[in-house]
């Protein structure tokens, strides 16, 4: 599996085109040494083929889940089967699990391009596109989906970051409100968000237990792991309004993700033919 490495001052991302065009590593030097902001994929994740395992991955042509697979389009009804491991409910859209290809690449800066023909998996052909600039200050993901069928179908996009986790790692976003979710994680209702999942004032994620989709984000969420005297600043543009929080109970990461619609509301976020969907999330490492 290539994987291809940027640098910049005290920044490093490695990626894997062919394993989903995802971020296998993305380390800074801190006060305590080198330090993974994300979960680092390892040998066996590579192996599969796919971005599901890896430190960040691209959550296109749509977020999360879509119930029993079914997908009403313009009064027509599209079963999707199932993409993942142990889900009933396809999951995540399909270009994690294919490989892109390298469009440009150097030091600092790759481009990588994924075009779905429609025969498998999501009906609707579409052309996606990935670039990562580092530089001295932090790492630009640049995301794109195009429609390439000659009628208005459904288009996402999402992007979904590991973050490492200690038992202090605290997070602060601003949303205006969260979907309750069933057992097996599809929306329920839309609520006002509960003290409990507040984090308008940076808090410890750990004793949180989340998988939801919150909306009204301003774009703007912040790491900080106190303990390594290290932060990390997330902003996104438009279309990501949306934000994805999972705090696994007893795991190493969690993740925050810019999503640009509602868990399950795929089949209401309709992109032209011809139409483009695109925006950039920048994330810029800081010392406490």
């Amino acid at each position: 599996m290539t994987v291809l490495s940027l640098k910049a001052g005290r920044l490093a991302v490695d990626l894997a085109p062919a394993a989903g065009g995802s971020i296998v590593r993305f380390a800074v030097e801190g006060p305590s040494g080198a330090f993974d902001l994300l979960r680092p994929a390892g040998a066996a994740s590579l192996a599969t083929g796919s971005g599901s395992g890896n430190a960040c991955y691209p959550l296109i042509p749509f977020s999360n889940r879509i119930a029993n697979g079914r997908l009403d389009v313009g009064g027509r009804e599209f079963v999707l089967q199932p993409n993942w491991p142990a889900q009933r409910h396809p999951m995540h859209g399909d270009a994690w699990a294919h490989p892109w290809t390298v469009e440009r690449v150097d030091d600092r800066f790759a481009a990588f391009a994924y075009e779905h023909h429609g025969r498998e998996g999501w009906p609707f052909r579409y052309r996606a596109r990935q670039s990562f600039r580092l530089d001295d200050d932090g790492l630009v993901v640049g995301m794109s989906i195009e429609n390439l069928e000659p009628r208005e179908v459904p288009a996402g996009l999402g992007l979904h970051p590991f973050f490492a986790r200690d038992a202090d790692t605290e997070l602060a976003c601003r949303v205006e409100g969260v979907w309750r979710s069933d057992a097996e994680v599809l929306p329920i209702d839309r609520i006002a968000v509960p003290s409990d999942w507040d984090f308008a004032l940076s808090r410890p994620v750990e004793g949180v237990v989340l998988d939801n989709c919150f909306d009204g984000w301003d774009g703007r969420a912040t790491v900080r792991w106190p303990r390594r005297a290290l932060g990390l600043a997330m902003e996104a543009t438009e279309p990501f309004r949306h934000l994805v929080i999972y705090v696994p109970k007893g795991r190493p990461y969690f993740c925050v993700e810019p999503v640009s619609h509602a868990n399950g509301a795929i089949a209401r976020s309709l992109l032209a033919s011809g139409g483009k969907l695109a925006g950039e999330i920048v994330f810029r490492p800081f010392t406490l």
